[in-house]
């Protein structure tokens, strides 16, 4: 397990940080004034990603790109240090075409799509003249588990009609926003997990309505995240992404490297509010000494390092083991990763707060809005909960196969039956 830097990623880590200096860090101040003023699209965003594209800075989150498609074909053991550092500012990624929900939406056109569906909308996605919203959550259903989807689909001759709510879709309010991939149900009789399906839905479909966008902690994103209604919402057959009841199974596949992209940037983030921590530390003094040299800052500095240095190589292992064996394989490590990550990323920002005082829940400093995004990161893609259940089951199905070897180690093995001494069948309650 080696995760060094190749040559390869070195030249393209200096490339990007470069890039993120000289180009996208100075906007920073435009964005967010323009943005706030709800001015969409951003006056300079065509000009940074023609310039990303022509430095070859472009695609790079996508590991199966053809020779015939635009991008840098990477790892995902590659892709995340790059991922880090475009991740520091949350509208950065999109300069280099590389922003969710379109890297997740160009992984399900990649794996599924027909070749008419990539000639229609991977392709400009590839290209970054379009961007995508992928509508599955639901207000009236927990959306934590995915096959509770209320939403149908239902084939009507040629076409398949769709009726149902979904919320906080992201995207779903940019004027670029040209597709929604939408979950939904085609057979609600069928197996649990076989009764959902996925249709490419064009944002100008008659009966498609954005009806809000939803603020997240009382703050309205860039990004939005919309609440939208499909009523008799008609689309060809051909529509159909994958095939009938495959529906699940492709929202698996697409939320596996999704949440590793999530958890990239938001080291990114978090290593960006130590930076502001160290230097406010530096900077600022009271009761006659530098914020550095109290020692419960010193503390708070140090253990920012150990969390986001541990954070780092949990997500790095993900990446590797969905490299060399596939999502399948690390699904334990993607579940750790969104549990870890998000309440480090809080943690650390929480405490660059502390450190700089009121302003650090100004406007004047990014750390308000790296907070929400974590704490959104919570939730998103799966609450904490969901994937701490599915971590604690891989664990205990491991200590099923090896149950009771752990005995050996008591100091009393010749215990009374009593006294609950190991008889080698598992009691009432142990895991099936």
């Amino acid at each position: 397990m080696d995760f060094g830097y190749s040559d390869k990623v070195e030249e393209l880590r200096a490339k990007v940080a470069a890039f993120m200096d000289e180009h996208v860090v100075p906007r920073h101040r435009q964005f967010v004034e323009e943005a706030h003023r709800g001015a969409y699209p951003i006056s300079f965003m065509s000009d940074l990603k023609a310039l990303a594209r022509s430095e070859g800075l472009w695609n790079m989150f996508l590991p199966h790109l053809r020779d015939d498609e635009p991008g840098t074909r990477l790892s995902n053991l590659e892709y995340a240090p790059l991922a880090e550092i475009m991740g520091r500012l949350p509208w950065a990624s999109e300069v280099f075409n590389c922003s969710a929900p379109d890297t997740g939406n160009m992984e399900l056109l990649h794996m599924f799509a027909t070749p008419e569906q990539k000639r229609r909308w991977l392709a400009p996605l590839l290209a970054g003249e379009i961007r995508s919203c992928f509508a599955m959550t639901e207000p009236d259903v927990a959306s934590s588990d995915a096959t509770n989807v209320t939403t149908m689909i239902v084939r009507k001759g040629d076409n398949y009609v769709i009726n149902g709510r979904k919320w906080f879709i992201t995207g779903a309010l940019n004027p670029a926003c040209r597709l929604a991939i939408v979950m939904g149900k085609t057979d609600p009789d069928a197996q649990t997990h076989r009764q959902q399906s996925m249709c490419l839905v064009p944002m100008d479909t008659p009966g498609l309505k954005v009806v809000r966008n939803i603020s997240v902690m009382n703050h309205h994103s860039h990004e939005s995240h919309c609440e939208v209604v499909f009523q008799n919402v008609t689309v060809p057959a051909s529509s159909l992404l994958g095939e009938e009841g495959a529906g699940f199974a492709m929202a698996q596949a697409r939320l596996g490297p999704g949440r590793i992209h999530h958890c990239m940037r938001s080291i990114g983030q978090a290593e960006l509010a130590l930076q502001l921590m160290t230097d406010r530390a530096l900077e600022r003094k009271t009761f006659g000494k530098h914020l550095h040299e109290q020692g419960v800052i010193q503390e708070m500095i140090a253990n920012s390092r150990c969390e986001i240095d541990q954070a780092r190589l949990l997500v790095l292992r993900a990446a590797w083991l969905i490299d060399r064996f596939g999502v399948k394989a690390a699904r334990n490590d993607i579940a750790m990763i969104k549990v870890v990550i998000p309440r480090m990323q809080i943690a650390v920002i929480d405490r660059a707060m502390q450190v700089f005082g009121a302003m650090g829940l100004s406007p004047d400093t990014p750390l308000p809005e790296l907070w929400t995004m974590g704490r959104s990161l919570r939730i998103a893609d799966g609450p904490d909960e969901v994937h701490l259940r599915s971590i604690a089951r891989a664990e205990l199905r491991r200590a099923q196969e090896n149950f009771g070897a752990s005995h050996a180690y008591y100091l009393t093995p010749d215990r009374s039956a009593e006294e609950n001494q190991w008889t080698g069948v598992p009691t009432e309650g142990a895991p099936a």
